[in-house]
């Protein structure tokens, strides 16, 4: 259920007594049905585009590729006030690839406030080790990052920056001053216990509004098997893993990768690099999230393996150079002023119709366009996509994934998958900053 925080004033998830988002685990081919409570005050305390929120909710399943229509991931028409119940039943597809996904409230006007508050929380699709059977065994563990928001006090904000070793020269070119820590589960800079030499496998989602995790753990290379829930074997099952010495996950991104212990005598932790979002970016300095210690090796049980075969879904590199070849089949150029944010020059309303129809069976060739001074992450619903180009220039290694950065002046080519059926219905794209989206960057869809 959404409510409210006596105390506080801020929203929160509550499941089973407590206020820890669960984490939902599904089995590709199964049915997630959730009773989703508005409990929330009728009167918020808290600010949503300068008066106070309207207390509205609903739920976005993040990644999967799922119907858009009610009683699934609807988050246009299924919207509950305080008091009303939402009842979902998504059908996740055999051909579900088996990841980390997410699930956050999705408001359009109090997105922002809400996942500042917390209400997100991690959905494992099950059987990853149908694409990486070296992650068979191993301990598992599922971070989620959010925002702690510095205090307005000078000394108590210098007591949270310093406890999380943030950075204090400037980052990158955005002026302003850092506002948020990151907290992983909850809590600031935790222990996460390894023991030198055991292989972890780490599910990490970015479910901050706004901050960018570039992730690093030092002295060591992230073995990266999926990105954004999607394995990279999933389209090419040549391919199992890619390592990396730092992964960049904007808001919304996942990483999924196997760590190894650091040797017993050093100093080792998870860290966000610095991240340059621009001159009219959000400061996004350098801290620990989390520091590693040493410890002697575990007998945790780990989940028992979802049997079954792997499912592919391989496109041939003569099908996807075709479609980087041909014209952009559409264009989505984000713009800004001090009035609002936007996509093609329009800002987005509830009544609005599609910006574009697209009719399923295909793939076509993006483009999206940043033409203002600061980066946006691009994500569109129920479907992954390959991005291929940044300024006409190549990717090295270009991976599927749901949610892209979007550099400041720059524009990203993409080959969209809308082969799947079950996609068909109203959907959206916008940008996932969310401060932006709830300020008008995102537009309707429309699968045919």
């Amino acid at each position: 259920m959404a409510a409210t925080d006596p105390a506080t004033g801020k929203s929160e998830f509550r499941y089973q007594g407590n206020n820890t988002p669960p984490v939902i685990r599904v089995q590709p081919g199964s049915t997630l049905n959730v009773e989703y409570k508005n409990e929330l005050a009728a009167r918020s305390k808290e600010d949503c585009l300068g008066h106070p929120c309207m207390q509205m909710t609903n739920l976005h399943f993040h990644g999967l590729h799922v119907s858009p229509n009610a009683p699934q991931d609807d988050v246009l028409d299924m919207m509950a006030s305080p008091g009303e119940t939402l009842h979902y039943s998504v059908q996740v597809p055999p051909q579900q690839p088996p990841g980390l996904y997410w699930y956050h409230t999705h408001s359009h006007g109090e997105s922002y406030v809400q996942d500042l508050d917390g209400m997100s929380g991690a959905i494992v699709v099950e059987g990853i080790e149908r694409y990486a059977p070296e992650v068979r065994g191993m301990r598992e563990r599922i971070l989620v990052l959010r925002n702690f928001v510095l205090p307005a006090g000078a000394s108590e904000r210098k007591t949270v920056m310093e406890s999380v070793a943030m950075q204090t020269t400037q980052c990158g070119t955005a002026s302003e001053k850092p506002e948020a820590a990151f907290t992983v589960n909850g809590s600031l800079r935790p222990k996460i216990d390894i023991a030198p030499g055991e292989r972890q496998f780490w599910r990490i989602v970015n479910a901050s509004p706004d901050l960018y995790a570039d992730l690093e753990v030092d002295s060591v290379s992230l073995e990266v098997v999926a990105l954004d829930g999607m394995p990279f074997a999933y389209h090419d099952p040549s391919i199992r893993s890619r390592s990396m010495s730092h992964v960049l996950l904007p808001p919304a991104g996942r990483v999924e990768a196997i760590v190894t212990g650091p040797s017993a005598d050093s100093q080792a932790a998870l860290r966000s690099r610095c991240f340059d979002t621009g001159p009219d970016g959000d400061s996004n300095p350098a801290m620990v999230l989390a520091d590693i210690v040493s410890t002697p090796p575990s007998s945790l049980q780990t989940r028992p393996a979802l049997g079954g075969s792997p499912v592919y879904a391989i496109f041939s590199p003569t099908t996807l150079k075709r479609v980087e070849a041909s014209e952009p089949q559409f264009v989505v150029t984000f713009t800004e002023d001090k009035q609002g944010f936007y996509i093609n020059g329009q800002k987005f309303e509830m009544n609005s119709g599609p910006m574009l129809t697209v009719d399923v069976g295909s793939l076509q060739r993006w483009r999206v366009t940043n033409s203002t001074k600061e980066v946006h992450p691009f994500h569109i619903h129920q479907v992954h996509f390959l991005p291929y180009a940044v300024d006409g220039n190549a990717m090295k290694d270009p991976a599927w994934v749901d949610t892209v950065n979007v550099p400041s002046g720059s524009s990203v080519d993409l080959v969209m998958d809308f082969t799947d059926p079950i996609i068909r219905g109203m959907s959206l794209f916008h940008c996932h900053l969310l401060k932006h989206e709830d300020k008008g960057m995102m537009a309707k869809i429309l699968f045919r």
